[in-house]
């Protein structure tokens, strides 16, 4: 028995006109797809969560986004809320803007990271608050997350790639050779190791223990820095200046020099004057001592004694008895002419001889110049005519109160007491 094949069955054909208007219908919906699809990311994907809730749009930079593609899923606290609309070329990195729910309540100062959900899974970016827990401000519609707060993990062919550069000749073999050679720079030098790790040890601790001077040198050194930067003008002007001072110097050298070769010749004029006058300075001081003790002794004494100089002949504390412009006095004498008549002639007995001052030592008197002042031009006074007085010696001293007399209370306005 032979097989012949399965039994073709045969339809009847359609007709010309039937088939004509199929091939236009197909052609027209296929017009139709392709003027409304502009590409693949226009194809309904699957992705994140969307949400049902009011949302918002907001922006990251990342240096790689790797193979990121839209409709990712956007996670805080490992769950999806949102998704990844668009990623665009900006610059030399990428910009991904996100769709995420009003509702996040994220930071303004957010970080993001793009993450992998497993080894070979799919790519998502999770959103979280900075990791120092020092939120500012919220998040909100079209905010933008700087390149500095974002990162990514290492890819999985990162790791692979490592992996056999160190085991494919890399770092194994350079393991065994530094361990061979540590092996032979210890071997016999047991003692001198542990005598190191002690000085280490000590070092160490030393430091530790002056840990907090260390940190305050550093804290100066980095104050006096900032004020060099401040004052960095102000140097440099400086640095400019110092050559000109230099190139003074140099042009002054030789009048530098014998400034201090006349400067030499005083001090050694001066030591030889100290060394000879050295015994008379020292008897004068000693002459002086007896004097400055009395002015010791004497106390406030000799001040309350000056005070009469600017009162006399009336003491300061006399002031507070006068009242008004007057004061009376009265004072009796009892003079022989005789007696005055000798004493001008210069008569008379001998004084006692007084106390004896002891010799002293002969002291140079410097010859000081004395400028010349023009002396001003004093009016001449005039004098006046006065009645001369009956008593010759009157004034200054007046013994009766006769007319014609000037008594003493009358040359002081007052009257006799």
């Amino acid at each position: 028995m032979t097989y012949a094949g399965p039994r073709r069955t045969s339809y009847p054909r359609p007709p010309r006109g039937f088939r004509r208007l199929r091939a236009v219908a197909v052609a027209a919906a296929v017009a139709v797809t392709l003027t409304s699809c502009q590409g693949a990311f226009d194809l309904p994907l699957p992705g994140g969560a969307k949400g049902d809730g009011p949302s918002m749009t907001i922006k990251v930079d990342f240096a790689d986004v790797l193979d990121l593609v839209p409709k990712s899923a956007v996670k805080i606290d490992e769950v999806a809320v949102g998704q990844v609309e668009k990623i665009e070329l900006n610059g030399w990195t990428a910009r991904v803007t996100l769709r995420v729910p009003k509702s996040s309540k994220l930071p303004d100062n957010a970080i993001a990271e793009l993450k992998q959900s497993s080894l070979l899974g799919e790519k998502y970016i999770a959103l979280a608050p900075p990791k120092d827990g020092k939120g500012v401000g919220t998040l909100s519609q079209g905010d933008l997350i700087p390149l500095e707060r974002t990162n990514r993990n290492p890819e999985v062919e990162e790791v692979l790639s490592a992996m056999s550069l160190l085991l494919n000749g890399g770092g194994v073999g350079q393991l065994a050779v530094i361990e061979r050679e540590l092996n032979n720079a210890l071997r016999g030098n047991t003692d001198e190791i542990k005598h190191l790790i002690g000085e280490l040890n000590t070092f160490v601790g030393g430091l530790e223990d002056q840990k907090a001077e260390i940190v305050r040198a550093i804290d100066m050194i980095d104050r006096l820095a900032a004020r060099l930067a401040a004052q960095k003008d102000l140097i440099a002007r400086t640095l400019e200046e110092i050559p000109k001072g230099l190139k003074i110097l140099a042009d002054q050298r030789i009048q530098l020099t014998q400034m201090l070769q006349a400067l030499s010749r005083l001090g050694a004029v001066g030591t030889t004057v100290i060394q000879g006058s050295k015994k008379d300075l020292l008897a004068n001081l000693k002459l002086l001592g007896p004097i400055l003790g009395q002015l010791n002794k004497a106390g406030d004494a000799l001040p309350k004694s000056l005070e009469l100089l600017l009162t006399y002949p009336f003491p300061d504390a006399a002031l507070g008895a006068i009242k008004g412009d007057y004061t009376n006095l009265s004072i009796s004498a009892d003079l022989d002419l005789r007696e005055l008549k000798i004493l001008q002639s210069g008569g008379g007995p001998a004084l006692p001889p007084g106390p004896t001052l002891p010799n002293l030592p002969s002291v140079p008197v410097p010859q000081v110049p004395i400028p010349s002042v023009p002396v001003p031009q004093v009016p001449t006074p005039r004098p006046t005519t006065t009645k001369p007085p009956a008593n010759p010696l009157c004034p200054p001293l007046c013994t009766g109160s006769a007319p014609g007399d000037q008594s003493w209370t009358s040359l002081y306005g007052g009257g006799a007491a």
